[in-house]
């Protein structure tokens, strides 16, 4: 008798078990998607180091709750609200840089920009080849500079703190702005598209511990403006008369005309046959 009622608590049980459908299936795996995301955006970010203390505290607090540590256990409980606000707090510039990214990865522009097979490009290439002249000009020279080159994010902010130009690029144009005692020489030149918008602009300096010691301000703040949007910036070193492009918080250093020519073609986002080069062929990390 006792068996009979165990298979139909059983059954009863069984019945009352949700079904698993394609839904479900869908969640996990966005469910499991956003974690790893978060994951790999944790791991180079202070995060990570966060989350390795956040473990030794809570083995800590489990340690506690067995050994029925009364008084710690309330004191936690006390603080938890209080620890949850301080990580906003600490973390508030990384929190800010991932949901800019986000806010840049326009989806919907990239679906409908598929079917679109005439594309002009962001600059033309007269505005390509007059950039790369004045910086292996500059560079013959040791002139320093710093060029940042608009994509799809606003450097309206940046515009802000520097000297309206509003000009048509020329190397000419760009040599002279950099030249030393020259009023506008100090600062960062902004261009977008075919014309030159403002200069002697400050840039948000680079926090990146990995940033050797021998690149001074002017490379810190290429990175760093690379970091914050998704601008490429051209470095000119005064030091040692090298090129070198920050792209997503990377720098390549030490480049000739033919490859500054090329990754500037990444980002012309011109038709393949105008532009057949669509990406860097490697990416460089920044040297320590």
């Amino acid at each position: 008798m006792e068996h009979i009622n165990f298979a139909f608590d059983f059954n009863r049980t069984s019945l009352h078990m949700p079904k698993i459908g394609w839904s479900d299936f869908i969640e996990v795996l966005i469910i499991a998607f956003l974690v790893y995301h978060i994951l790999v955006w944790a791991r180079n970010t202070r995060l990570w180091s966060l989350l390795k203390g956040v473990v030794v505290i809570l083995v800590f607090i489990l340690l506690c709750a067995l050994f029925n540590m009364s008084t710690i256990l309330w004191i936690v409980e006390r603080v938890l609200g209080i620890a949850v606000t301080a990580i906003i707090v600490i973390l508030q510039p990384e929190l800010r840089k991932a949901l800019e990214e986000l806010g840049r990865k326009n989806f919907l522009s990239n679906v409908l920009a598929l079917g679109d097979t005439k594309t002009t490009g962001r600059f033309s290439d007269k505005t390509l080849n007059e950039i790369t002249r004045a910086c292996v000009e500059m560079a013959k020279v040791r002139t320093g500079a710093l060029i940042v080159i608009e994509q799809s994010h606003p450097l309206t902010e940046y515009e802000r703190t520097g000297i309206d130009v509003d000009a048509i690029v020329t190397s000419q144009l760009l040599i002279n702005i950099f030249e030393h005692n020259t009023p506008l020489h100090d600062g960062a030149v902004i261009v977008r598209g075919d014309r030159i918008t403002s200069a002697t602009c400050y840039l948000p300096l680079s926090d990146n511990m990995g940033i050797g010691k021998e690149l001074g301000t002017r490379h810190r703040a290429g990175i760093g403006v690379s970091e914050a949007t998704d601008a490429m910036v051209i470095i000119v070193s005064e030091e040692t008369g090298k090129i070198s492009v920050a792209y997503e918080g990377e720098l390549e250093r030490a480049l000739d005309s033919d490859r500054l020519r090329e990754r500037l073609r990444v980002i012309q986002n011109k038709h393949e046959e105008e532009a057949p080069i669509k990406y860097f062929a490697r990416k460089a990390k920044v040297k320590k």
